[in-house]
């Protein structure tokens, strides 16, 4: 279906839920859906499907790696790039950096000046990795199902600093055992607790409130990756009592690649130091001749120099897109197609690597096969099925993941299961 005739077909089909604004060559933006959409309406689900580029040449199973971008978000970087190319200027702008900040604060459900721009979760780490004020010896809680971007940065300020890393194995089958085996890691040495959200290795989801009270009762620092979280499920920073949490705008907020977001709560900006600095950091007066110089009062401290402002234009148009359709539709569709994964995997005999629990589990699924090595597993699923997958080697796990968004579908639910049951035979 051409996109140009998703707006006015979902317009009459659904009741009015979508119009048509006038923009010629550019796809209209989706006005904000209000209520429920089932996540079993394929009617629905295909017409979003057909606001992406995203080739149905293969299944595209890895949003846990990299998000499709809309048609929306890319011509918005288009459109931005040829307007400044033709001025030569930056296009920096407070106002529109506002404007797209409030769209991520709905999204993160904080306060707009808490958000600052990066270009990926990686950097946001290190933001608050190496703005904590540590001191030698003090120790730092994480698991053993971290991604390798919330653990370099730990291991390295580890060598550097002599601060020690304490880490845990995830249970599988119980949200209160992980808080358990988090509680007895801690002594009088512990400092903070560096967690994901939504693991990589198994999908996993934390109970990173519940994580964000033992935190607190301790009085430690707390640090959320949420580079699989936002974009697919309901975020609340503010609920989890995290100090600081931080996302990538190229995987489930589907926005363009090299984007990235940290959240930075108001009270505890002085607590993690922007160790990297430059204009935009700063506001009102500032003298090399007399030292003088105000850091941001806002998350803006963070950000730093000429950025590609581009593609925070389509981040934001991304994440418009995303708010329009509802992240609570968007997470009973995704959340719908890994329960049918799981139940698929549990009736031919797979193992699951990731929690079975619905609380538990995300929209990204991990298994394995007795019979086949999962990387030849991925290449046989790749070669013969046209799926593109991810394979899985964090916590030792070497399992393949599954990751399902908006624009995945129950038909193809079904097809990496046939994929899967094809395997098992070899």
């Amino acid at each position: 279906m051409k996109r140009r005739n998703f707006f006015k077909l979902a317009g009459g089909g659904f009741a009015g839920i979508f119009s048509l604004p006038k923009f010629k060559n550019l796809p209209a933006l989706l006005p904000r859906v209000n209520g429920h959409i089932d996540p079993s309406d394929e009617k629905f689900w295909s017409l979003i499907r057909d606001q992406f580029p995203l080739t149905t040449e293969r299944t595209y199973l890895n949003t846990g790696g990299l998000g499709a971008s809309p048609y929306v978000c890319i011509d918005a970087v288009k459109s931005k790039m040829d307007e400044l190319e033709k001025i030569c200027e930056p296009g920096h702008n407070h106002q529109l950096w506002h404007d797209i900040k409030e769209k991520a604060a709905a999204i993160f459900h904080c306060e707009t000046d808490e958000m600052a721009y990066t270009r990926n979760t990686t950097e946001g780490v290190n933001i608050v990795c190496n703005g904590f004020p540590f001191e030698k010896g003090d120790e730092v809680i994480t698991s053993t199902h971290e991604h390798v971007g919330n653990t370099i940065s730990w291991l390295a300020r580890q060598k550097r600093d002599g601060i020690k890393m304490k880490v845990f194995v995830p249970s599988m089958t119980s949200a209160q055992e992980n808080i358990d085996r988090i509680e007895k890691l801690i002594n009088k040495r512990t400092k903070a607790i560096s967690i994901s959200h939504v693991t990589t290795a198994s999908g996993q989801v934390m109970p990173v409130k519940k994580i964000g009270e033992l935190a607190k009762a301790y009085n430690l620092w707390y640090f959320i990756d949420g580079a699989q979280s936002p974009g697919m499920l309901p975020v609340d920073v503010h609920e989890t009592g995290c100090h600081a949490y931080a996302t990538s705008g190229h995987k489930w907020l589907i926005g363009p690649k090299g984007t990235g977001l940290i959240y930075v709560r108001k009270e505890y900006l002085d607590l993690i130091d922007a160790k990297f600095v430059g204009a935009y950091s700063n506001e009102g007066h500032f003298d090399m001749r007399t030292g003088e110089f105000h850091i941001n009062s806002t998350a803006q401290r963070y950000e730093y120099g000429t950025v590609n402002v581009p593609l925070f234009v389509g981040l934001g148009a991304a994440m418009d897109f995303l708010l329009k359709i509802g992240i609570d539709n968007i997470w009973k569709r995704d959340h719908a197609m890994a329960a049918a994964f799981i139940d698929g995997l549990n009736r031919i005999g797979a193992q699951v690597l990731s929690p079975q629990h619905p609380a538990e589990h995300s929209a990204m699924i991990t298994f394995k096969l007795k019979n086949i090595e999962y990387g030849e597993l991925q290449k046989f699923l790749a070669e013969k099925y046209n799926l593109r997958t991810r394979g899985i080697y964090e916590g030792g796990l070497n399992g393949i993941r599954i990751s399902f968004h908006l624009y995945n579908s129950f038909n193809e639910v079904e097809k990496v299961l046939h994929a899967v049951k094809a395997a098992q035979k070899l």
